[in-house]
């Protein structure tokens, strides 16, 4: 039998020690559901709660259709296996370090709710008061499942899956859980200081955006980017599925973020259908104006691009002044990418431009554009004569840009010293599906004979038979 090495047995014993020890934390009763908690938020919330994981295998799906064929299956596991990786550290630890007791409005004392100890029967959030603590730490728990998932699609093509698994580990403790805790608990610093942030423009867009940015850079460019060869998406019906999973998960994302069954919540849910639309046509109308033919991809980008600049502002703009919102995101993303071709920088999938510069113009119309009317609690922008809150919003978004892109970066070079972050010339050439998981993905092709049987084939293998 062959020698297991330390990076094969680490992962599983790992596991094994945070299986056993939670053997002994101590049980508490639930919360009795009574008094204080509202059913109807309750009920809401755990639907959106489902509705923004369902954003994770709809953005498997959104990637892995764009891709080459030879990298489809690796590339949407990278997305999917967040849902297992965070989950476990979100229970450990993560949560805690987000939304615990807040140290100096930095970072959440880890040991508040360490193993979720006492998350089943505390008291509930104090942004949240009408349902229960252990609801808001599951909702939230999907935002942090998701925001790794985003960068795959910059990295795709040529990155290990075990150097994707620890950068999602070293990414939720070091950069998703401090800026989680700066930005939605009260005492966080970037929360005192004045900015809002809805729905995570900066806690997940930005984050990953950035990050998206920095693993491009210490990865390097892909063989077939350098050689300038144009590689066909592998599957776009497969984009549409997930761009659909995507749109009807951020309902929940953005409406859930609400945190109940209200007005405010309808307003999310209205501005952020209307943003998308109004990012997917301002995306394939640019296009055309560009001389190109409407594209598929194009409108599902541009959709996504829209969905996340609304996202920060969700609850505080008005439906109306989303449609701005939307068509401008589009514009500068699809800008932003048409000017990456020109450069070196080989952002697979345009992570940066789309989610990264989609928080940051989200961030900065947020500032400009919300009201008091839409939400009490949130703040005028420039537009309705407070250009301080703007500056705010400004400020957050230098802050955050620059801790998340030196943090990541960081994180991939040390990696990088683990072990080698990148996989060989070979495997690059051969797909990752089957040097990193022995899998391969095939669109089979349906052949009928005369005699009316019927095989399945893949493209080359069709050229035989004909």
């Amino acid at each position: 039998m062959k020698k297991l090495s330390v990076r094969q047995v680490a992962p599983f014993a790992i596991l094994t020690l945070v299986a056993g020890a939670a053997i002994f934390i101590p049980s508490l009763p639930n919360f009795d559901g009574t008094g204080k908690y509202d059913s109807a938020d309750i009920a809401w919330i755990l639907v959106a709660t489902a509705l923004v994981f369902l954003m994770t295998p709809g953005l498997a799906f959104f990637y892995g259709g764009m891709v080459h064929r030879k990298n489809v299956i690796s590339t949407m596991i990278k997305s999917v296996v967040a849902a297992g990786v965070v989950t476990i550290l979100w229970v450990v630890v993560a949560f805690s370090m987000a939304f615990g007791e807040s140290v100096n409005g930095i970072i959440g004392d880890p040991t508040t709710f360490l193993f979720f100890q006492g998350v089943n029967s505390g008291a509930p959030w104090s942004l949240a008061p009408t349902i229960p603590l252990s609801l808001f730490a599951l909702f939230q728990l999907m935002f942090a499942i998701i925001t790794p998932g985003l960068v795959v699609g910059a990295v795709a093509e040529r990155i290990r899956f075990t150097s994707y698994i620890l950068f999602i580990c070293l990414f939720t403790l070091l950069i998703y859980a401090p800026i989680a805790h700066w930005m939605w608990h009260p005492d966080g610093f970037l929360f005192k200081m004045g900015a809002l942030d809805f729905a995570g423009g900066v806690v997940v867009h930005i984050t990953a955006g950035m990050a998206a940015l920095a693993g491009a850079l210490v990865l390097k460019r892909r063989k077939v980017h350098v050689e300038n060869k144009d590689i066909p998406p592998a599957n776009i019906p497969y984009v549409l599925i997930g761009t659909g999973l995507l749109w009807f998960g951020w309902f929940g994302f953005n409406a859930g973020s609400a945190l109940g069954a209200n007005a405010l919540a309808v307003s999310a849910f209205a501005t952020t259908n209307t943003a998308g639309a109004a990012g997917g046509l301002s995306w394939m109308f640019l296009d055309v104006l560009r001389n190109k033919k409407p594209s598929v991809i194009g409108f599902c980008i541009g959709a996504v691009v829209g969905l996340a600049a609304v996202t920060p502002g969700a609850g505080f703009v008005s439906i109306q002044q989303s449609i701005f919102i939307g068509f401008i995101a589009a514009i500068i993303s699809n800008l932003a990418v048409y000017w990456k071709t020109k450069t070196t920088l080989d952002d697979t999938l345009d992570v940066f431009p789309c989610h990264g510069l989609g928080g940051i113009a989200g961030m900065l119309l947020s500032g400009f554009f919300a009201t008091k009317s839409i939400n009490p609690a949130g703040a005028d922008g420039w537009f309705y004569g407070n250009s301080d809150f703007f500056f705010i919003q400004l400020q957050a978004v230098i802050i955050t840009v620059t801790y998340s892109f030196i943090v990541s970066y960081g994180i991939f070079k040390l990696i990088n010293f683990i072990q080698p972050i990148r996989v060989s010339s070979e495997e690059e050439d051969e797909g990752l599906d089957s040097t990193q998981h022995n899998e391969k993905y095939s669109q089979g092709t349906l052949i009928v004979t005369d005699s009316g049987s019927v095989y399945e084939t893949d493209a080359e293998r069709v050229k035989q038979i004909i």
